[in-house]
């Protein structure tokens, strides 16, 4: 694992403890449930919750779920369950929701103190009243009603007497602030007809984010507000709010840039295209940059801990090689692994020196440089499967594997001949009969010269398979930045081999085990689906990058 990377929010954290601006740092993590979570949302899990456990402090899990129209307490389960695969536990969860009285109670606060006013502006209004980034904004025409009739009106959004959109209670700062975050922000809207999945139809009125969220951190006791970049320009607002209800010690705002990662889309919007369109199976598509997805296709959750470390933490965005997240998993799978032999696209090969009711067995390691993982026994028998692939009729000296009157080793086991080809009505080669040397067994031929090792299983005890060959989801680097988002979807980011056959010790393999296919790359069993009664095997991630020059 590579070293945690000392970043500028660390650094900051070390002055505020030997300050002694905090005896103790909290972080948090505030998702919104409305849906899956990505390796974007894995970048901030890993350094809130790093923060947390490196330096003996707390993270929290805190949902926001102030807009129940988009919000399900499915996400909240799902939230739960990627946040402990990746390895975390929070010390406190709470809701935004759980604080819907208290930030009633602060806004009545705002009130009072003559910094908050109910606008009868709609949305359309408010947005022509709000200027630009160039001329200053237009103080709405309800800006300086009075303290009780605010308290009032306020009063009577709570219960429910006016319609949707009819009136917010907003923020009084400056119309004029060049931040146009500050130029009277909304604070409350209304909302009827909602059924919120923590608080039912108890509010009709509901708190924005920005508003909701520094009181939140504030209530908790959170130190550390992490979050990332496009929230810069809000901290101003998350200051004000802080600063106006009094609240002392003041969370602080830090903003560190958002994951970008080429080759895919890490926006919820996005993926919720892509999910809604049908372009992918579901928010768990093994080619999604969901937890679900990655949790379904194979990744190890370590890999992706160790991913974000790589990353590191910086204050400006950049595109980041999706090779280098398929380097993080290759290193883990590398050496921790089982070895298997699988044959995606089955040749049948009669060994017909080898009697018909005899089956061998013999022995292999599971895993070449770990002696520790132990070995696996391998069936033999007079009817194998080797890939299509390696076999050709004639072939020049390059090529490594079976050529008709030629010979290759079988891995783990001997070296055979191809002596004939059988063929169907339409030519296709579907049958190859060969010889087999007792003698080369472990040891190799003398006088010969063999020319490499192939993969086989043995047709007695295969283990029929669907393997599923995931590649990335976009073919180019930036989707979506010169033309339509699924103009720019991979065709081949998902290949099917429905015949495949894999050796007989993976019959009852569990689905959290990855296993390396020799040759072919490093799969996982599918954690839902099977093919016709046959289980599904997801790749992982190939051997090696085939995309460096892509």
């Amino acid at each position: 694992m590579s070293e945690v990377q000392h970043h500028f929010i660390r650094q900051q954290i070390d002055q505020d403890l030997a300050s002694g601006k905090h005896q103790q740092i909290r972080t948090r993590f505030p998702p919104e449930p409305n849906g899956s979570l990505h390796l974007g949302h894995a970048k901030s899990i890993v350094l809130n919750f790093g923060i947390g456990q490196d330096y003996a402090g707390r993270t929290n899990l805190r949902f926001d779920d102030t807009n129940p129209a988009r919000e399900d307490a499915a996400y909240v389960a799902a939230i739960q369950q990627d946040i402990r695969w990746l390895g975390y536990t929070w010390h406190e969860q709470h809701f935004a929701s759980d604080y819907f009285a208290a930030l009633y109670d602060y806004a009545v606060q705002l009130i009072q103190r003559g910094k908050a006013y109910v606008c009868d502006l709609n949305a359309e209004q408010v947005r022509a009243h709000r200027g630009s980034l160039t001329e200053p904004g237009t103080d709405s025409p309800y800006r300086n009603r009075s303290i009780a009739d605010n308290l009032a009106l306020f009063a009577r959004m709570r219960a429910g007497e006016y319609a949707d959109g009819s009136r917010t209670l907003r923020a009084k700062i400056d119309m004029a602030a060049p931040n146009i975050n500050l130029r009277d922000p909304t604070l409350y809207r209304i909302r009827h007809g909602l059924v919120h999945h923590q608080t039912g139809e108890a509010w009709c009125i509901y708190p924005l984010y920005d508003y909701t969220h520094p009181i939140s951190d504030a209530l908790e006791g959170i130190t550390h507000s992490l979050c990332t970049l496009e929230f810069a320009d809000h901290r101003p607002l998350y200051d004000w709010i802080l600063h106006n209800l009094d609240f002392d010690p003041r969370p602080q705002q830090i903003e560190f840039a958002r994951l970008n990662l080429s080759y895919t889309v890490l926006s919820k919007r996005r993926l919720t295209r892509l999910v809604a369109e049908g372009h992918v199976t579901g928010w768990d598509d093994p080619r999604l940059p969901t937890l679900a997805g990655l949790r379904r296709r194979g990744y190890p959750s370590s890999a992706i801990r160790e991913f974000c470390h790589r990353i590191g933490v910086t204050r400006a965005d950049s595109l980041v090689e999706m090779a280098m997240l398929e380097s993080a998993v290759r290193d883990e799978l590398d050496q921790t692994a089982p070895r298997r032999m699988a044959v995606l696209n089955p040749l049948k090969v009669v060994i017909t020196n080898y009697p018909a009711d005899q089956t061998g067995t013999l022995t292999a390691p599971n895993h070449p440089k770990r002696d520790d993982l132990g070995a696996r026994t391998l069936t033999f028998s007079r009817e194998i499967y080797i890939d299509q692939a390696d076999f050709r009729e004639t072939a020049n000296k390059k090529y490594k594997r079976l050529v008709l009157g030629g010979e290759v080793r079988l891995r783990h086991a001997y070296v055979i001949r191809a002596d004939q080809i059988i063929r169907d009505d339409t030519g296709q080669i579907i049958e190859l009969q060969g010889t087999c040397d007792p003698a080369t067994l472990g040891k190799n031929p003398a006088g010969r010269k063999v020319r490499g090792v192939i993969q086989w299983v043995s047709a007695a005890t295969a283990v029929q398979a669907e393997v599923r060959l995931y590649d990335r989801l976009f073919q180019v680097p930036e989707p979506g930045k010169k033309q339509d988002l699924i103009t720019d979807l991979n065709p081949d980011s998902l290949q099917t081999r429905p015949d495949a056959v894999l050796e007989a010790s993976l019959a009852q393999a569990e689905v959290t085990i990855p296993y390396q296919f020799e040759r072919e790359g490093y799969f996982c069993r599918d954690i839902t689906d099977t093919a016709n009664g046959k289980p599904v095997y997801n790749r992982i991630v190939s051997l090696r990058d085939t995309w460096q020059n892509g």
